[in-house]
């Protein structure tokens, strides 16, 4: 079987692969074993991945052992490998639907595409991780996520005593890799860490204890220091810099629009084209100023432009955005709010940085920038940058301003998030919660670009300091349950 290492290396490189695969072969019995000691660590780790990976995914699993992990994912097209050739037959017969190949993770030479690539517990057992990284890189899209686990070193000791006392850490001496270890070696194989958070403090099951600390504690400093293992989740650098996108994509711009009758025809007017096509989106919500026949008036006046009008069967900001994402006939999407307080001609930055592949979804910032007189209240800035702290904490990403109402994605990854609304159900009246939460779970991203807030020319604010405040709280609540303490 290859190894990877070519055979004019000195005796160590094979030496070593030796006696790992000596090692894993050996326990390929113990592995399968419904009580083996392991078998807590093993099931939070699948709880994480399943959250991690939506169903229905091409997937590989790099050192996929018996194959539990790649199964609990649930892929439409699921690839397992290892090196250990009886561990691979193991694993075929447990999940017959599943594809297991013996090979090393230094030499895959692998055919084909995949979404999500899996590393668990494997890079601390590997003779050159930078080398397996390499490996991925073949069988990556622009859009693939690799997610992968390793031990902290803080570990090293207690899973030694946890060895000799033979109650599980089934290992020989690893690589014991610091999280920005990790994320320097992915970087010099041409990947960048979208995400990274500590999980699991107590491997054991312990009733009441066990949850505590691993769905809670492990996320308080210091104890995040003290986590077991490290979750990273990364994106191919080296593509999307190339290729990430069409770099002419068409545009869908979505423009709720409640009460906003005098604004219509300057963000006709001051929204320049992007892309090889463009067009504008008006989801009008049951205004009483006039905006509905407004915005047909100025359809009528600009016969040249691609405009279109909607009105909204629901209430509220993330409703309007819904209806007019699934009308969009464009690759690109995006939210322009109607009150044009970030102005139309800024629309061609966030352009720019999607299609390069800045990010899969861009994200304008109002608090970088000095602010227009009046464009938004004291309080309201105050309460802006504590949910933008609270939010950078929950969703792992910097997010500078969770409301700014410019945001920008493609179409397939809304698919993708609409898909997969269901974890979280309709929860969000704002819309941008719901973007920013789905992009969070799917790992996609999130760029930010900072804009020059202008105060409305036109109409009154349709949000409620007070109310909006206290609904924002909630999403604090929300997004704790359903993404920080799972």
């Amino acid at each position: 079987m290859e190894t990877g290492i070519p055979p004019n290396s000195d005796a160590g490189p094979l030496a070593f692969q030796r006696r790992r695969r000596h090692h894993w072969d050996g326990l390929c019995g113990l592995r399968q074993k419904a009580d083996r000691p392991a078998r807590h660590y093993h099931r939070i780790i699948q709880d994480y991945y399943r959250y991690l990976v939506p169903p229905g995914l091409r997937v590989l699993e790099i050192g996929c052992g018996t194959g539990d992990l790649l199964a609990a994912v649930a892929p439409s097209l699921g690839v397992g490998v290892d090196f250990s050739i009886p561990t691979v037959q193991a694993a075929a017969r447990r999940h017959p639907g599943l594809h297991f190949a013996a090979v090393d993770a230094h030499a895959l030479g692998l055919r084909g595409k995949f979404d999500v690539i899996l590393l668990s517990d494997l890079i601390n057992d590997a003779w050159d991780v930078q080398a397996v990284f390499e490996q991925l890189k073949s069988v990556c899209t622009s859009r693939t996520r690799l997610i992968l686990n390793f031990f902290n070193e803080p570990w090293r000791l207690p899973l030694a005593l946890v060895k000799r006392m033979g109650l599980g850490a089934d290992h020989l001496e690893q690589n014991w890799l610091a999280p920005q270890d990790v994320a320097n070696l992915l970087h010099l194989a041409g990947f960048d860490v979208v995400n990274h958070f500590p999980r699991i403090l107590l491997p054991l099951e312990i009733p009441l204890v066990s949850p505590a600390l691993n769905r809670y504690a492990v996320h308080l400093w210091p104890l995040n220091q003290l986590a077991l293992t490290h979750l990273m989740v990364a994106r191919p650098a080296f593509i999307a810099g190339k290729r990430a996108s069409d770099p002419r994509a068409g545009v869908s711009i979505i423009v709720p629009a409640r009460n906003e009758a005098g604004n219509i025809d300057a963000i006709i007017d001051r929204t320049s084209a992007m892309g090889d096509d463009h067009e504008i989106i008006f989801v009008e919500g049951h205004s009483s100023d006039g905006t509905f026949d407004a915005i047909q008036e100025a359809i009528q006046r600009h016969p040249d432009r691609a405009l279109r009008l909607f009105r909204q069967p629901g209430r509220g900001k993330g409703d309007a955005v819904r209806l007019g994402f699934e009308e969009a006939r464009h690759d690109v999407l995006m939210i322009l709010d109607a009150d044009m307080t970030v102005p139309p001609e800024d629309l061609a930055r966030f352009y720019q940085a999607i299609v390069e592949g800045k990010g899969e979804f861009i994200n304008g910032v109002r608090l970088v920038y000095p602010l227009e007189n009046e464009s938004m209240r004291f309080l309201n800035m105050l309460g802006n940058k504590f949910f933008s702290l609270a939010f950078s904490w929950l969703l792992g990403q910097p997010i500078k301003d969770t409301l700014c109402g410019t945001k920008v994605l493609w179409k397939r990854d809304y698919r993708l998030i609409a898909d997969n609304r269901g974890y979280f159900g309709d929860f969000d009246p704002f819309g941008d919660f719901d973007l920013l939460f789905g992009a969070a779970k799917l790992n996609l991203k999130i760029a930010e670009i900072p804009v020059r807030y202008r105060s409305r020319q036109y109409g009154e604010t349709n949000i409620s300091r007070w109310r909006h405040g206290w609904l924002l709280l909630q999403m604090v609540a929300f997004a704790a349950r359903r993404i920080k303490f799972i």
